[in-house]
């Protein structure tokens, strides 16, 4: 199947996002409110994980693996990320879109969060972790990399408590479509 690369970007540059059903029919979606991790002082992080990022079990990269952030991400009981969505990620991957951003214990994926970059704008698709600490000390080293690279806004889309404890908050659309065409005007790079 082919897929065409830019309409899935241009897709994501108006403020939608593909979704699996739980029968894999891959869909576009938007919402209401979106959820944002703070590049400002807004953003916290427990001081117990200040203590693993002082202890500096963790080494970072981006893209070392992508596919095994994305196999990563999937792997759960209810999952939205399909085989056919998989592939758009690798395509988007090749294409200089997608990224992976992974902590790694020694030789070893720890965990990692998955990306689409499209001008300033970081947009969070999913993250994992296989060893404790590993998805949240990528979360920390994530935001610091957005903030250097001087990105506009890192989208998670949808509020959980694991984002809640970063210092998450929720953004209308009228205020995201505003966000998002600054973005668009930026180019930032993760790497």
């Amino acid at each position: 199947m082919e897929y065409d690369i830019a309409a899935i970007v241009e897709g994501y540059a108006q403020g939608y996002f593909l979704m699996a059903d739980e029968c894999d029919r891959l869909s576009w979606y938007g919402s209401r409110d979106r959820t944002f991790i703070p590049l400002d002082e807004r953003f916290r992080y427990p001081k117990s994980l200040q203590r693993v990022l002082n202890q500096e079990r963790f080494s970072v990269a981006i893209n070392r693996d992508f596919q095994a952030v994305v196999a990563g991400c999937a792997d759960r009981e209810t999952t939205w990320i399909s085989p056919e969505l998989q592939k758009i990620y690798w395509l988007l991957y090749q294409s200089g879109y997608a990224f992976s951003f992974e902590t790694w214990q020694g030789d070893e994926l720890a965990g990692g969060i998955l990306g689409i970059v499209i001008g300033g704008a970081f947009i969070g698709e999913s993250m994992f972790y296989r060893i404790p600490e590993g998805s949240k000390v990528a979360m920390v080293k994530l935001v610091e990399r957005l903030r250097q690279r001087k990105f506009v806004f890192f989208d998670g889309q949808m509020m959980n408590p694991h984002l809640e404890r970063f210092g998450a908050y929720r953004v209308g659309d009228e205020e995201y479509q505003v966000l998002l065409k600054q973005a668009l005007e930026r180019r930032c790079f993760l790497l």
